[in-house]
């Protein structure tokens, strides 16, 4: 049976959503095609229909994860309130506890330092797209100005998750989110536009 266009658009998008999952998951090194085509109900010799390789896929997953990373970015209210709410849900138990659900960055950062140029680069599109909405939350009528200290911000807001979902006391690992919260905030007040 022969599908049409929108059918394969949607497979396409389906394959996208569970292999970003997947990758922030268990990795880009540790998810296979085969899983990743499980996952989405399929098989391996669907994917060839769909991407031209599993870098293709990488990529590909990598700029869904940081549209709706962005989408979500932009979704919390304007001004500074709007930075404290992304800042607080970024550096949350939630966020931390589900990675599979949240920032391509935490999850997969080192992986991505060593894919393809295509991957760096749908990398690097997606997170100036929301480090320039954040931004411009920052200091709205100069959103360039505040580009750096934002880039400062996020880097901060990406280790300290990283640090509290590798440590076993989570204890500590709570302290760390909520300190990581007051330190941004404090970088924001201290060096804002």
């Amino acid at each position: 049976m022969r599908y049409g266009q929108e059918h394969k658009q949607a497979t396409r998008r389906r394959i996208i959503k569970m292999a970003g999952r997947r990758f922030k998951a268990a990795g880009i090194d540790g998810s296979g095609i085969a899983a990743v085509m499980a996952e989405a109900g399929l098989t391996n010799g669907a994917f060839y229909a769909h991407f031209d390789s599993k870098d293709d896929l990488v990529a590909a997953a990598v700029a869904d994860q940081l549209r709706e990373q962005c989408e979500a970015v932009g979704a919390a209210a304007p001004g500074r309130v709007g930075v404290e709410q992304i800042l607080r849900t970024y550096l949350s138990v939630q966020h931390r506890d589900g990675p599979e659900y949240g920032c391509p960055s935490a999850a997969l950062l080192d992986e991505i330092a060593r894919c393809a140029d295509a991957t760096r680069r749908a990398y690097t599109d997606g997170v100036l797209a929301v480090i320039d909405d954040v931004a411009a939350r920052v200091a709205p009528h100069d959103p360039q100005s505040a580009r750096v200290q934002t880039f400062i911000v996020y880097a901060l807001m990406v280790g300290t998750l990283q640090l509290s979902r590798a440590l076993a006391d989570r204890q500590l690992a709570d302290m760390i989110l909520e300190q990581g919260i007051r330190s941004a905030l404090m970088l924001l007040s201290a060096e804002g536009p």
